[in-house]
């Protein structure tokens, strides 16, 4: 039957559809755990800035780990480190759920996002290298559905987990869905072995250099972003990691365009198109990441929600990308990505700065959905037309 898959006119759906469940684990996972940091909080009398080391921490190990792992699956082979990534994930959902202190929890989560950077980096170059490129707008958009169907999924789903057990509840999840997405990715997924180099061409080698450097700089930018509130902005510690992490990243750059086969070419962004596209995606994830993470604080803490009620409130704006994801990948392979991409960064943009300068205690239930609605729909226009122009 295996034989027959691979052999079908259609496996690059087989292959999609493999990615996507590893995909809608991760979100769910995310989304799960945004809604759980309030309860975790109380139960660990924790506070913010401590607790949000959970979320930091796998962000930080995906953020450093992303690139390296990405060209690790150059080189040995995309399978076996989306397979080994997802086995990682599991082993970690499991250990945060034993957790017996905060300190052991983010040491699991940090773990965690070791295999989130392993999965992420080889599954959609998979998903991109099983389309050709006249669909891969098609493909990157109905993607971003499964991110959209995760994030609906998340959110729920964590606060009928907390309501009905505790928080725990929203690691030990992830076990069995693991374990089923690892059997059937061993089975699905194509194993393509880079080839042998050809006569005159440099061997594929793993760029340790750049590795680290790349480490390093997001480190000293992520630890200066996360402590620029509670040190001050003008302190000594936050000038230090400042100018570390600019000496990081200009050395990083060096690195790579002296070494034979550095993990990222840095001629690509001699392209405009993929240098602003890179930084419009840059800042738009961060922008869409920090109201994601806020987001449950406020409803729980401010507007006193249930768990299980911001679940639920977190749905219509999560059902904005599932729609219009494929739609927006569509348009960008037939119209262009340029006026999707401006429209879909400005939406949200507004939808951003409307809840930076209005949301308060007293601030209706339908203003809050309707601003995260937006900036959804700003995020699945830009998304999918951003990612198939840079590709």
């Amino acid at each position: 039957m295996i034989s027959a898959i691979k052999a079908s006119p259609n496996y690059k759906w087989w292959v999609f559809g493999t990615i996507s469940i590893g995909t809608f684990l991760s979100v769910v996972d995310h989304g799960s755990v945004l809604v759980a940091l309030p309860s975790i909080e109380r139960h660990f009398g924790s506070d913010l800035p401590t607790v949000q080391w959970i979320v930091l921490g796998y962000a930080l190990a995906i953020s450093v780990l992303i690139l390296p792992m990405g060209r690790l699956g150059d080189i040995i082979g995309r399978k076996q480190v989306y397979v080994w990534g997802m086995v990682i994930f599991v082993i970690a959902a499991g250990l945060a759920g034993v957790s017996p202190n905060l300190g052991s929890l983010i040491s699991a989560k940090i773990f965690q996002g070791v295999g989130s950077a392993m999965v992420q980096a080889s599954g959609i170059a998979m998903v991109i290298s099983s389309f050709p490129g006249t669909e891969r707008g098609k493909a990157l958009g109905t993607h971003l559905s499964v991110v959209g169907a995760g994030a609906i999924a998340g959110p729920a789903i964590g606060g009928l987990l907390i309501s009905a057990f505790e928080w725990r509840s929203v690691f030990f999840a992830n076990v069995p869905v693991g374990i089923f997405t690892i059997a059937i990715s061993m089975l699905v997924l194509p194993l393509a072995k880079p080839e042998p180099p050809k006569e005159g061409e440099v061997r594929q080698r793993f760029d340790w250099g750049g590795a680290v450097l790349s480490g390093l700089a997001l480190l000293g930018f992520l630890l200066v972003v996360g402590n620029g509130d509670r040190l001050g902005w003008t302190s000594g510690l936050i000038f230090s990691g400042v100018a570390a992490t600019v000496v990081a990243g200009a050395a990083f750059v060096w690195w790579e365009l002296r070494f034979p086969t550095p993990m990222l070419d840095m001629r690509l962004f001699q392209n405009r198109l993929v240098s602003f596209g890179v930084a419009a995606g840059w800042f738009s994830f961060l922008g869409s990441s920090a109201s994601r993470f806020m987001m449950p604080f406020y409803m729980q803490r401010v507007l006193e929600y249930s768990p299980r009620e911001v679940g639920l409130l977190l749905i219509p704006p999560a059902m904005c990308m599932v729609l219009l994801g494929p739609i927006s990948g569509r348009l960008s392979d037939r119209f262009g990505s340029r006026g999707l991409t401006v429209g879909g960064l400005a939406i949200s943009a507004a939808a951003w700065v409307v809840m930076a300068t209005t949301l308060t205690q007293s601030s209706p239930v339908l203003l809050i959905v309707i601003l995260l609605m937006a900036q959804s729909t700003g995020t699945a226009l830009f998304n999918s037309p951003n990612n198939s122009s840079i590709l």
